[in-house]
């Protein structure tokens, strides 16, 4: 059942397909936590897998799904790339949340008294002084969120877990340590995806355009692919490949640039690209968040 951002209850709003967005994993998981930042009056519905949360925006139960596609420290997410071209949904805006682990533990637990940490493999990775300061044995599990779950079904005050707030309050765990993970900058991108495609005005400010191409099998191909983007000017801020069918010679490049297919400049490299490859399929067209910008400006 859809979960009401304001309640633990389902609300009438849940009803309401209009007003849902799936996620992948349990009720407090950083997906669900970047849907409540994103669309707090929006419902949550969580999914067991990302083709599941796919599925309930194709088949109408939830108006849109947020996918994370990568992260700072761990780099993409499997498996997202070859479910996006066959979900046939439309990528119509991007968001940046910021990842703030948690150790969470039974309430009244003694934090000298803790033994064991669970929680998803990245999670455990990018808190290893944590772990290391406080002598506690690391067990992987599947999510966080879940395991965070698992921490409050046992009601054992030796076990804790990392995972969110919303988990610790999801779950009725104390917060034992705030931002515990390594590197303060972990921040997670993902992509908001819906049934149909959204057509921003690019003077209304940044604009990014996501596809996938295939080269054709010919000498030079992906050079000459690209070779549209250097001369019209366009900035190509990702390129990424992954082999299609598990074919060593059909490869499939996602990319994203800045700007509007409809400016002069990149329908131009848009229209050669096409020229050299088997397929060119625009994912979605939507706004730039605004953690670009600040990114770009932290690194100058």
């Amino acid at each position: 059942m859809p979960h009401a951002n304001t309640s633990k209850d389902s609300g009438d709003k849940a009803a309401d397909p209009a007003a849902v967005i799936a996620f992948q994993g349990k009720h407090g998981a950083y997906s669900e936590a970047a849907c409540v930042a994103r669309y707090p009056a929006m419902a949550t519905l969580p999914c067991n897998t990302f083709g599941d949360a796919f599925a309930a925006v194709a088949e109408g139960r939830a108006a849109r799904a947020m996918i994370p596609i990568e992260n700072s420290a761990a780099g993409r997410v499997a498996d997202i790339h070859q479910l996006l071209p066959e979900a046939d949904l439309h990528i119509v805006a991007e968001h940046f949340e910021r990842v703030r682990h948690n150790l969470l533990a039974c309430p009244g637990a003694d934090p000298a008294a803790l033994e064991t940490v669970r929680s998803h493999v990245h999670a455990l990775s990018q808190c290893r002084r944590l772990i290391r300061r406080r002598g506690l044995l690391p067990v992987v599990h599947a999510d966080t969120a879940g395991a965070a779950a698992d921490v409050a079904a046992a009601g054992d005050p030796t076990r804790a877990a990392i995972a969110s707030a919303l988990a610790a309050e999801t779950y009725g765990l104390d917060i034992v340590e705030a931002d515990v993970e390594d590197e303060d900058d972990n921040t997670t991108r993902f992509v908001v995806l819906e049934r149909e495609p959204f057509n921003p005005d690019p003077d209304e400010g940044p604009i990014i355009t996501s596809f996938l191409f295939e080269c054709r099998n010919v000498p030079a191909a992906l050079y000459k692919c690209l070779g549209g983007f250097a001369t019209n000017g366009v900035n190509m801020t990702k390129l990424e490949s992954y082999m299609v069918g598990g074919s060593f010679s059909a490869t499939v490049f996602l990319a994203e640039v800045e700007g509007h297919p409809s400016e002069l400049a990149l329908g131009r490299a848009l229209s050669e690209l096409d020229y050299f490859s088997r397929e060119v399929r625009i994912m979605g067209v939507y706004p730039a968040h605004p953690y670009r910008r600040e990114a770009a400006s932290n690194k100058r």
